[in-house]
């Protein structure tokens, strides 16, 4: 008896195999497109996280600003506490446990030119009665590809209320009740939003006019770790 079954020609087997690698290209250029958008957004998540965690860092350091003078002016026996401009902002407060051994320290907060625009970066130093020691770390880069932006101070006038935003502070004796950080990345999508910082002691020292008060400066104590 002769047999009805077929087998299939080269041009059906050909166009199968045609669709199965269609459809294979298609599984893996959708698998493609998905691992693409989940790094993409986990990239996002991650830059987010850092940027609300330097928010954060930048908010306890520089609102945990101390009265203790890193500089005597010889003349009129003032302590410098905290000095400031749009590039570069230096003080004394305490540090995170983790990120150091204990008392008070310089800390600076300064812009400089890197590879993909401005960075932001961080420098602490152990300041004894002797003076600040010399930076145990290269300083940290808190965060790069900045397009413009700096600091920005606030101070009260002689009648106790807020005067307008100066982009410098060099006042002896005295702490800027507010500090502002404007930033603005090269990437667009990337957002930075004005941070405010309220100085805890600020409104203690904050005055410029000839009518406020002018408290000393607290000494450095001979004991390093007095915190």
């Amino acid at each position: 008896m002769k047999s009805n079954a077929r087998g299939f020609t080269l041009i059906e087997v050909i166009v199968a195999i045609a669709l199965l690698a269609f459809g294979l290209a298609l599984a893996f250029g959708t698998l493609r497109g998905a691992t693409r958008a989940t790094e993409h957004a986990d990239a996002i998540a991650r830059d987010s996280e850092r940027l609300r965690a330097v928010q954060g860092f930048l908010r306890t350091q520089i609102g945990g600003v101390l009265p203790i003078a890193y500089q005597i002016d010889p003349v009129s026996g003032d302590g410098r506490f905290l000095e400031g401009s749009a590039d570069k902002l230096e003080f004394v407060a305490a540090m995170p446990g983790y990120m150091s051994r204990g008392g008070s320290y310089l800390q600076t907060f300064e812009f400089d030119n890197g590879e993909h625009g401005r960075r932001l970066l961080f420098t602490h130093r152990l300041l004894t009665p002797d003076g600040p020691i010399k930076a145990e770390r290269e300083p940290e880069v808190l965060l790069e590809d900045i397009a413009d932006g700096g600091f920005e101070f606030q101070a009260l006038d002689d009648s106790g209320h807020p005067g307008g935003w100066k982009s410098e502070w060099r006042v002896p004796g005295r702490m800027p009740p507010l500090v502002r950080l404007k930033l603005r990345f090269n990437d667009p999508r990337r957002n930075f939003p004005d941070l405010v910082i309220a100085l805890h002691l600020g409104m203690s020292y904050g005055g410029t006019g000839g009518g406020a008060a002018r408290l000393p400066p607290v000494q450095i104590p001979s004991d390093p770790n007095p915190l």
